[in-house]
């Protein structure tokens, strides 16, 4: 799986993990349809060569801690319950991103916040910290151009978007380096919540 790029290529044998929510099979594809669009329009591969996803952290760590990584998420994740997600409408962190918004980033800094615990194993085996997305969204296109950015977020400011999805379970991917391809290491399912989807 492409995911956009987080951070610098890996050092000292640490890979690279992702922990990310995906949109149901509905959303996905309307959003692969806006990627596929975007690319038409401006040429940009990375719209494409990506898939939609939101990222809740991503962190560095040895192979040989993803054992006990993955018992802590699992403990943590065994309690969350899963919840409604609704895209709205285009934004950019200037000057590379073109992005959807997330109406409510709140489920996403809980579940952010759940994982203190596993911040502090990663660093305790002098590893980085782990890196918390404050700003949960779905990528449309990044590490653009700054013109090409600026062109398109002038168009995106005047399009629409709205689309909602149940997050059910979240993924862990791992690359060794952020030009490889992400792997999914383990699925955590989440609680049966709320499953009313916004209008």
């Amino acid at each position: 799986m492409k995911t956009e790029n987080y951070s610098p290529v890996t050092e000292n044998g640490l890979n690279e993990y992702l922990l990310i929510a995906k949109p149901d099979e509905g959303v996905y594809e309307k959003v692969m349809t806006e990627k596929q669009f975007f690319y038409d329009e401006y040429k940009e591969k990375i719209a494409i060569k990506t898939q939609p996803h939101i990222t809740i952290t991503n962190f560095f760590a040895k192979e040989a801690m993803e054992d006990t990584i993955i018992r802590w998420m699992t403990n943590i994740f065994n309690k969350q319950q899963s919840f409604p997600v609704a895209l709205n409408n285009y934004s950019g962190f200037p000057p590379h991103t073109i992005y959807l918004r997330i109406q409510n980033a709140q489920p996403f800094q809980q579940l952010a916040k759940e994982l203190k615990v596993v911040n502090t194993y990663v660093r305790s085996c002098a590893c980085p910290p782990m890196k918390i997305i404050s700003n949960p969204h779905v990528s449309i296109a990044g590490r653009l151009p700054e013109e090409v950015y600026f062109r398109a977020l002038i168009q995106y400011s005047h399009k629409s978007f709205h689309e909602s999805f149940i997050v059910n379970e979240l993924l862990l991917l791992r690359r060794k380096h952020q030009y490889d391809t992400c792997k999914p290491i383990n699925v955590f399912a989440l609680r049966e919540g709320n499953t009313e989807l916004y209008n």
